[in-house]
């Protein structure tokens, strides 16, 4: 007979196979809730697909579509059936007692007009397929922005936290010098300070992140959950051509297109207008039964602009063409300004860039070295070291947003002559 406690430390099949079916089930469900992890390329496809905003602008295309197939319809037919008793005013009338009439009418476009109606439907087309273009160019450029702007406050989440662990443990180094004599009790109060404002700055920075990822997740869609995180990094490598080279590529913006083809939209409804004052005519045809005879008609119906001669709507076709050349010269102003500012801009910050990264992250990562070599050793103060530490922490951020700046202002650049200049990798 076998020992009680040999058979207490034997493991059953069934048991093992319990515990890696609970395990399995363990991973499957973190798996199932870990946060999805997007590239840019993945955002940017995830916009352009199920962005509410592309959809109304695709709707638009669709029903300008429609208007196409509306301008070369041709208007119904009209038929017109009339009948009644007859009597005679003059006894011993004879034939039928009644009377009846049976008309038909077909209205008819001159060529003029139902040409000009068919290029106003045409030239809304192209308007609306830019305005799709422009509006997806925007998104994508938006969301690219924010992208980056996410990725930079994760990167300021990052420093923050990194100071306040190290100021926190500073205190604690402080706090055990001040209670044993080494070190007077002004430092621990300035070491506590420090690191009560590491902490609003983290707090802060995690706040930023949050508010970022919703913003991004707005422009996207609802489709991303509000628990997501992001790979990549800031294209620093990239750079833009000279202004000449920016001003020549100005005149192809999407933006300038749309209102070039609105323009050609009011020119063919200025003359659509003109043309209306003689629209068309309508054909006749019938029959009309008297109670002696049968009377057969054809003619033809012509509207003559007498009274309405469409003086109105002319000239208000004709505001509207003015309008829309202001309009363009307005936006090529606007284009060139804002392109030249923004490239001012990105000069600015790939200079600023520069510096950080030839010199000033270095020079305060070793005037801290300095500063914590001096403390330690006894020979400067506590003070000093903060300063230093605050000064490196100043850099850092500095040359973070530099980095966003110069990234910021290329997409500007990009938004405004409507093409790719920070190519995304998939």
């Amino acid at each position: 007979m076998p020992a009680f406690g040999a058979n207490s430390g034997a493991t059953s099949p069934r048991t093992i196979a319990l515990t890696f079916i609970l395990l399995g089930g363990m991973v499957a469900s973190f798996t199932a809730t870990a946060a999805p992890n997007y590239s840019i390329s993945q955002i940017i496809s995830i916009a352009a697909e199920q962005n509410p905003l592309l959809n109304i602008y695709k709707a638009r295309e669709d029903a300008a579509s429609a208007s196409v197939i509306t301008a070369k319809t041709y208007a119904n037919p009209e038929i017109e059936l009339l009948g009644g008793p007859t009597r005679y005013r003059t006894p011993g009338g004879q034939g039928s007692s009644g009377n009846w009439v049976v008309g038909i009418s077909q209205p008819l476009d001159y060529p003029s007009v139902r040409n000009a109606k068919i290029n106003v439907a045409e030239h809304n087309i192209a308007v609306a397929s830019l305005s799709t273009e422009v509006t997806k160019r925007e998104l994508i450029t938006r969301v690219k922005s924010a992208f980056y702007d996410v990725l930079q406050r994760e990167a300021f989440l990052s420093l923050t936290e990194a100071d306040y662990k190290l100021l926190k443990d500073i205190r604690d180094r402080v706090k055990l010098r001040v209670e044993v004599g080494e070190s007077p009790k002004y430092e621990l109060i300035k070491a506590n300070t420090e690191a009560l404002a590491a902490e609003r700055d983290y707090q802060s920075a995690k706040t930023r992140v949050v508010e970022g990822k919703a913003y991004l997740r707005g422009l996207v869609s609802a489709a991303i959950p509000e628990d997501y995180s992001l790979t990549g990094e800031l294209p620093i490598a990239s750079s833009l051509p000279q202004i000449d080279t920016l001003r020549e590529q100005m005149s192809d913006s999407p933006q300038l297109k749309q209102i070039r083809a609105a323009i050609k939209t009011s020119e063919a409804n200025l003359r659509l207008q003109d043309a209306l004052r003689n629209p068309g005519l309508s054909l006749k045809a019938g029959v009309e039964q008297d109670p002696d005879l049968r009377q057969f008609r054809i003619g033809v119906a012509i509207p003559i602009p007498v009274w309405d001669k469409r003086s109105g709507p002319i000239a208000h076709a004709a505001a509207e063409l003015r309008e829309a050349q202001a309009v363009l010269s307005d936006r090529e102003l606007t284009i060139q300004r804002d392109i030249e500012s923004a490239y001012q801009r990105y000069l600015i910050a790939q200079q600023q860039v520069s510096a950080f990264e030839d010199g000033l992250l270095e020079q305060a990562e070793s005037v801290l070295k300095v500063a914590e070599a001096a403390y330690r050793f006894g020979e400067r103060g506590i003070l000093d070291y903060l300063d230093a530490q605050r000064t490196k922490r100043a850099v850092k951020k500095d040359y973070l947003s530099a980095r966003y700046e110069y990234i910021n202002a290329m997409l500007t650049i990009e938004r405004l002559l409507g093409y790719e200049l920070l190519e995304v990798k998939p």
